[in-house]
């Protein structure tokens, strides 16, 4: 990870192939015209082509390509397993064997950041990390207060490689644009910019996780490590133990399971109402069931700042859906951006992809499963150009909150959890909880749809 910088060119090289690979296969793709082959078999068979080089590529590498692949979870599920089955399995073989910095650059990053005599911040620190991610690895140490603190070094190097992966995707747009050509990927690949740039900012992630220490200090459901020391590169944080997400994923009971999984929900769904932030990285290794029964939250660098809370729009058009109404709820999506002007969707199969996204909101009790997300995720699997994903776009507004559902749901099944979600809908998204006599005096705008 220390030569990152060094590597630049063959990072470069790798993504620019890319686009070249795509003209290959339109090429193929129109001999195969020539040859009598159907035209839209031919645009099947080059998409899927071009799918399996887009993740091949994007897998391979790490910084800015492999956020971008993680974050973009709505190509996931427009593609077929076979394609995005190998993909993904690179993505966990990257995030789990990412080296650990050599003990000399730990220590050259932490004099660089707070000078020779760092070591007088601390009574003891670890040189072996406790995890090493994408961008940094944190360490265990002991501050010189007697507190134990996570010290969270981000590599040398990872911020002009990120970048620079950066500019060599915005190249890749109008390929993104045959895979899902509903979706404006160049405003896509923009907010995702700058989100990322965020995250290299140890300071803004201070700031953030400060906000949710104070917000959430003495909550008798979560608690969160609170801010120590902070620079643009190194970011010093009260440490926290407890279970994993994954452990209970992997050995829990049906009620630490069913625990975990609402207290999840209900962090994601109440933080932009208490803190006007929303944890961006719903992973399992970012959260801990602690032994008071809270959930522990780690790791800010990825937030979507909602100073409104959730856009009322959000709620509103759940609601409209589970009353029936599809022409409201289209029109409305189409207000929101979802649905770009010059694009038409088959209503039915708008309802049938929207359906698993909102059915846990439609009953008192859902229980998640890995089986219900496989059986929902086979109605979009295809890349015929009727599939309705492709048709849809992501507005950069919903960029983020878009990236902690998917997340979230997949997480959910992981754990098989069954709990009142609706209960959390109702008490935290706006526009949700159906109020037949809305106060005259209130300066709420209603939702101008229909």
């Amino acid at each position: 990870m220390n030569d990152l910088p060094r590597r630049a060119v063959t990072r470069s090289a790798k993504l620019a192939t890319l686009p070249l690979g795509f003209a290959g296969r339109a090429a193929l793709g129109l001999g195969k015209r020539i040859g009598g082959k159907s035209a839209e078999i031919v645009a099947q068979e080059v998409q899927q082509r071009t799918a399996e080089q887009v993740f091949k590529v994007l897998g391979e590498l790490k910084g800015g390509a492999m956020k971008l692949g993680q974050a973009l979870s709505i190509f996931e599920a427009a593609l077929p397993q076979e394609v995005v089955g190998p993909y993904r399995a690179t993505l966990t073989k990257l995030q789990d064997a990412a080296p650990p910095l050599p003990v000399s650059t730990v220590h050259k990053v932490l004099t660089e950041q707070l000078g020779d005599g760092w070591r007088d911040h601390f009574l003891s620190f670890d040189d072996q990390p406790t995890a090493a991610a994408s961008i940094g690895q944190v360490h265990k140490a002991v501050w010189h207060d007697g507190r134990e603190v996570a010290v969270k070094i981000q590599y040398p190097g990872a911020g002009k490689a990120l970048l620079g992966d950066f500019a060599q995707l915005a190249r890749l747009g109008k390929l993104f644009g045959m895979l899902l050509p509903g979706l404006d990927m160049k405003a896509v690949l923009g907010e995702l910019r700058e989100r990322i740039a965020e995250e290299l900012d140890y300071l803004r992630e201070a700031e953030a996780q400060h906000a949710f220490a104070l917000e959430f200090n003495g909550d008798p459901d979560f608690h969160v490590p609170d801010v120590v020391a902070a620079n643009e590169m190194v970011l010093v944080t009260e440490w926290m133990d407890g279970t994993p997400l994954s452990r209970i994923i992997a050995e829990g009971t049906q009620e630490e399971r069913d625990r975990a999984g609402l207290l999840f929900v209900r962090f994601l769904f109440c933080s932009p109402a208490r803190v006007g932030m929303l944890h961006a990285d719903p992973h399992p290794g970012n959260f801990r069931m602690l032994a008071d029964g809270k959930l522990g939250v780690l790791d800010f660098g990825a937030v979507n700042r909602l100073p409104e809370g959730y856009p009322p729009a959000f709620g509103k058009l759940t609601r409209i859906f589970n009353q029936g109404d599809m022409a409201t709820v289209t029109e409305g999506l189409r207000q929101e951006g979802f649905i770009r002007q010059d694009i038409e969707v088959d209503t039915d199969a708008l309802r049938a992809f929207l359906a698993p996204y909102v059915e846990p909101t439609a009953v008192e009790e859902f229980t998640f499963s890995r089986e219900w997300l496989q059986a929902q995720a086979a109605s979009v699997t295809d890349l015929r150009p009727t599939n309705v994903i492709r048709q849809l776009n992501l507005p950069t507004s919903y960029v983020l909150i878009h990236r902690v559902h998917a997340a979230g749901i997949g997480v959910l099944c992981q754990l098989g959890t069954t709990a009142r979600f609706r209960d959390e809908v109702i008490r935290w998204v706006p526009g949700f909880a159906d109020d037949p006599d809305p106060d005259p005096n209130s300066d709420d705008e209603p939702l101008a749809i229909g």
